[in-house]
């Protein structure tokens, strides 16, 4: 079986979901169930899903859990912009977790593709 710690990209899914709990801190209290919600919602998943793919038994089953990883850091993608959009996240916070999301998504897909 495969150590999921032992993956940078888990790392690296694992720091965007403690960031994205801190981000998301300061949002209205109106939205706990809206956005907030989904953005953590979505940042959980991506090391999570990679952290459970790990324990499959063959590559294909850990590929498909990669896989639902990268729709995870699409969807955290998608709502991060909105959140930048409202206001609740700054352009420099915002920059630096969209060029997060787009290095997991780059080691997602490099290790997709070894698989």
């Amino acid at each position: 079986m495969r150590d999921f710690r032992k993956y940078k990209v888990w790392e690296l899914g694992l720091e965007i979901t403690l960031s994205m709990y801190k981000i998301t801190l300061s949002f209205p209290q109106e939205e706990i169930y809206g956005i907030t919600s989904q953005l953590r919602r979505a940042a959980y998943s991506i090391p999570s899903n990679i952290a459970e793919g790990c324990r499959r038994e063959s590559d294909a089953e850990f590929k498909r859990f990669l896989m639902i990883s990268q729709g995870s850091s699409s969807e955290l993608g998608n709502f991060s912009i909105l959140a930048n959009g409202l206001g609740y996240i700054d352009d420099s916070i915002y920059s630096q977790l969209n060029d997060n999301i787009n290095k997991v998504k780059r080691s997602l897909n490099n290790l997709i593709q070894k698989l």
